[in-house]
């Protein structure tokens, strides 16, 4: 369950703006201003670098495999940018308050390179007569996987369509705007973007229903310090039998104390015996 308490009532007012969510939107800020910003001093370098950073699933092929993640921070259009950050605010807000900031974090990068992945594939199977040489860039991937993740989770909490004074669900909101995707995306190769939308949105549904409570990344580290843990637990166990064999050959007390350790060897010696000199 959500720690962060929300109800089922509309959500009308604005989200937090912190943690990974906001060092998200402030990352796609500073693209897009950089890249506006060179366009005027030296506009090839710009376009350059546009077409170097989108999803283009033959250049991915062909060894360009930074673009699976650098798509997800390219805008064109100040209202691209616009709609697609109010989306991560309100969206990724909500859900790193609700579950964390490594969860967040989490989903909305596999639901990312997801999306880049699921693009890709589908590409090259010539489907609605799409093509591989075809480019994609955006959030939306990622944005979609929080928007299936909030619907996994937070399916029953109700949003206000502003400005209809209407509430529906999240997660019949959700399911519009993945139908909607999909009729895009049949459209032919005009729709090749909306892949990448559907792709997060797949993703981004495996995660919430997936993922450990605190991520996939803090339950591998346990698991690693758990097995550390163990095999060190396994060295003291062969430790302490070698050492009762040692001991049994000197006719030894080896039994341990009430805490747990075992008798000191030297305790009540003779001290004219010299076996236990080293």
């Amino acid at each position: 369950m959500p720690r962060s308490g929300f109800s089922n009532s509309m959500m009308m007012t604005f989200p937090p703006f912190g943690g990974m969510v906001r060092k998200l939107i402030y990352a796609n800020l500073a693209v897009y201003f950089g890249l506006l910003l060179l366009g005027w001093v030296a506009p090839g370098v710009a376009g350059d670098i546009l077409r170097l950073g989108a999803l283009t699933p033959a250049m991915v092929t062909r060894g360009a495999l930074w673009q699976i993640l650098t798509y997800s921070f390219l805008h064109v259009g100040i209202w691209s940018i616009l709609f697609n950050m109010l989306s991560l605010w309100f969206v990724g807000a909500y859900m790193e308050a609700a579950y964390g900031t490594r969860w967040i974090t989490e989903l909305y990068f596999i639901s990312v390179i997801g999306a880049a992945l699921a693009t890709i594939a589908v590409s090259y199977t010539g489907i609605f007569h799409l093509t591989p040489m075809a480019t994609t860039f955006g959030p939306m991937g990622g944005i979609f996987g929080l928007l299936a993740a909030f619907a996994v989770r937070m399916g029953d909490q109700q949003f206000l369509l502003f400005p209809l004074p209407i509430s529906i669900r999240a997660k019949y909101l959700v399911l519009i705007y993945i139908l909607i995707a999909v009729a895009s995306l049949m459209q032919g190769p005009s729709g090749f973007a909306y892949l990448a939308y559907l792709g997060g949105a797949l993703f981004g549904y495996l995660y919430a229903k997936q993922a450990p409570r605190r991520g996939f990344a803090f339950a591998a580290s346990e698991r690693i310090y758990g097995t550390r843990n163990a095999y060190y637990r396994w060295k003291r166990k062969r430790a302490a039998r070698k050492f009762e064999v040692y001991m049994r050959q000197h006719k030894r007390d080896t039994n341990p104390g009430a805490a747990g350790r075992y008798t000191d060897p030297n305790k009540d010696r003779d001290p004219n015996d010299r076996r236990w000199m080293h």
